[in-house]
């Protein structure tokens, strides 16, 4: 009797090793995922969803009208600032067509940060769906499919979290494990709260911890950082605009400038020309710069 006792307590002082080393090694595998393909960026390979067809969130591809918007802000901004400065119509067109890409570019980062901005709100309202499933005695197939419906309600059946719920609805039918679908779907968000809620729900999913309370507390840290987030934001708000204004100002200057008259500044000669352009780099990398530093992330 004394031994099995013995061998009881060491069993259960053993087990949280045990989780703890399995969340950590299951970290790292998505972490070592993820380096391997930022190491190779040029030749990114996007990470496939484990059942039926997803997309890797950090690739964002464009359809036809917004490649269109993307170049024409990128020309449209070349052409403008080159013909403040030299005013001359195919050095502006050059100028606009040199941006085009560069404008695409630009655009196309600036709609997938946006669209992984919104699936992280997303992830958070799916939280508080099966946080409150859990709380009614749901089983997980029961919460994910909940949780999917109430989506659906609120985002409408083409929202990222409504697709990924789908999967996973569908994964559980046809035999899939609920665990490898989330870690799936978190190596494809590249998003860090959804990881760690991957790691953390399978490790207690598998040795039957509690859901309910792993579930709350996460959605409870993400609200916490998005409301974190909200504040910096509104903090940096009027950084943000003194650096627009900065950026502006050149423009504004040569617009008065050439509206007081025939002014040597005003003239293309080769000195002047030298000196726009190098006047140009330096507000450009300040203004790069600037930006780097108001882009403050949790």
């Amino acid at each position: 009797m004394k031994k099995e006792k013995v061998k009881k307590e060491k069993a259960i002082k053993e087990k949280p090793v045990k989780m703890k080393k399995t969340g950590q090694a299951k970290e790292k595998h998505i972490k070592e995922a993820r380096a391997k393909n930022k190491k190779h960026r040029k030749k990114y390979v996007p990470e496939k969803a484990l059942f039926g067809h997803a997309d890797d969130y950090y690739v964002y591809r464009m359809n036809f009208v917004e490649k269109g918007l993307g170049a024409l802000m990128g020309f449209g901004t070349g052409f403008f600032v080159c013909m403040v400065f030299f005013r001359s119509i195919l050095f502006s067109v050059i100028a606009g067509g040199l941006l085009a890409v560069p404008g695409i570019a630009k655009y196309r980062n600036y709609l997938k940060e946006k669209r992984m901005q919104n699936l992280l709100f997303q992830f958070r309202d799916m939280m508080e769906s099966l946080s409150a499933s859990y709380s009614a005695g749901k089983n997980t197939q029961g919460a994910f499919q909940d949780a999917c419906a109430d989506l659906i309600s609120i985002y409408g059946e083409k929202a990222d979290i409504v697709h990924e719920l789908k999967l996973m609805v569908s994964g559980l039918y046809n035999g899939q494990n609920i665990d490898d679908m989330l870690s799936n779907f978190a190596l494809r968000s590249h998003l860090d709260d959804i990881e760690s809620f991957a790691t953390i729900f399978e490790v207690t999913n598998r040795y039957g911890g509690n859901l309910k309370k792993v579930v709350g507390e996460t959605r409870q840290i993400i609200n916490e950082k998005i409301e974190t987030e909200m504040e910096i934001r509104t903090l940096l708000t009027a950084n943000k605009n003194d650096l627009n204004i900065m950026i502006l100002m050149p423009v504004v200057l040569m617009l008065m400038l050439g509206g007081m008259g025939d002014m040597s500044i005003v003239q293309n000669t080769p000195v002047n020309v030298v000196i726009k352009l190098t006047a140009l780099a330096l507000f450009g990398g300040a203004y790069y710069m600037g930006r780097k530093i108001v882009d403050i992330r949790i």
